[in-house]
């Protein structure tokens, strides 16, 4: 099962489905193994068999998640009918599908095949591999990550209204991985005035749904996110249409866009993990409203007050870092 967890690992870019690791053993060797590497790709259970071929016939399969059972919104076939036809005698899995929809249904289907089973070895290890997707099925609400840049008096741009760039070029390449993970980036329609972004994870994985709150439909026509580069998403109150966007229409809340209203389109659409990047009113208002479950600050070694370019701006050199109690303590020299 160990194996099976390494394995699992690999995957990349699974979201929203979990990480699933399958090792096939026969005769105390293992005869084939894989695991799920991308949504909408071949799951571990059919990888592994494939590889085993007939040697999977009488094997013991160890997966990291109960084999998925027929269900509505399934991308590939279900993995319990594959192994009950591969002739498996023996399924560990180390937890149940916490969908409660399906939950112990892939056991049942391997049941009725006559295929032993059981579930909880390493179980603890499996539930830390897939704690977010395990939380998703059970809330069945959306996850949500706030992500901000920051220089170390706290601000997020100029007295003019730079941001461009308050921090390096690998602290912005750490920040693209992340989007790449996520389901849909967020952003308020000021960002996109301000900065014209092009919310993509710039080839460091694929692009996520690209969502813009804009009550009043301000998005410009020539707006980088409405470049077809990756789906878009404009939210909104007004009845303008946009094109090469979506446009989900959500009603005002003492003239805000309802947020919980927007989360709940949003997962009804399918977006489990949802990535706000701003601008610093996107952030308040979800903050105010309880809504953040995640936070990635990245902090630049620099101050932004009286500057008028980030770049510009004094830096500190080789800053020392001292935890004191909750809180951290920067000394440098400023430079």
């Amino acid at each position: 099962m160990r194996r099976a967890l390494a394995l699992a690992r690999r995957g990349k870019n699974t979201f929203p489905n979990p990480k699933v690791g399958c090792v096939l053993v026969k005769d105390g060797k293992i005869v084939g193994e894989g695991w799920h590497d991308r949504f909408g790709g071949p799951h571990a259970e059919p990888k592994a068999l494939k590889k085993a071929g007939k040697e999977a016939r009488g094997a013991t399969a160890f997966v990291t998640l109960e084999p998925c059972c027929a269900h509505k919104g399934k991308k590939t076939p279900p993995c319990a009918d594959t192994l009950a036809k591969a002739g498996i005698a023996r399924v560990v899995a180390a937890v149940r599908d916490p969908n409660p929809g399906v939950s112990g249904g892939g056991l049942r289907v391997l049941n009725r095949g006559g295929i032993k089973t059981s579930v909880g070895l390493c179980a603890a290890e499996a539930k830390a591999l897939n704690a977010d997707f395990l939380a998703r099925m059970k809330s069945k609400k959306v996850h949500v990550i706030l992500k901000t840049a920051l220089s170390l008096d706290g601000k997020a741009k100029t007295e003019n209204g730079k941001s461009k760039w308050i921090t390096s070029p690998r602290a912005r390449a750490e920040g693209h991985k992340l989007r790449a993970k996520v389901d849909a980036i967020l952003v308020g329609v000021g960002t996109v005035l301000a900065d014209d972004p092009s919310l993509t994870a710039h080839g460091a994985g694929r692009n996520p749904v690209r969502v813009v709150l804009d009550s009043r439909g301000r998005t410009p026509r020539n707006a980088q996110v409405l470049d077809g580069n990756a789906p878009t998403w404009i939210v909104t109150a007004s009845l303008k249409t946009f094109r090469n966007a979506q446009t989900i229409q959500v009603p005002l809340r003492q003239g805000r866009l309802d947020l919980a209203l927007v989360l709940k389109e949003l997962r009804r659409r399918g977006i489990a993990r949802l990535l706000i990047e701003g601008g610093p009113c996107v952030h308040a208002s979800f903050l105010a409203a309880g809504l953040v479950d995640e936070a990635y600050v990245f902090l630049a070694p620099k101050l932004l007050a009286g500057a008028r370019d980030p770049n510009a701006a004094p830096r500190l050199l080789n800053p020392a870092i001292k935890k004191i109690g909750p809180d951290f303590l920067f000394h440098s020299q400023v430079r």
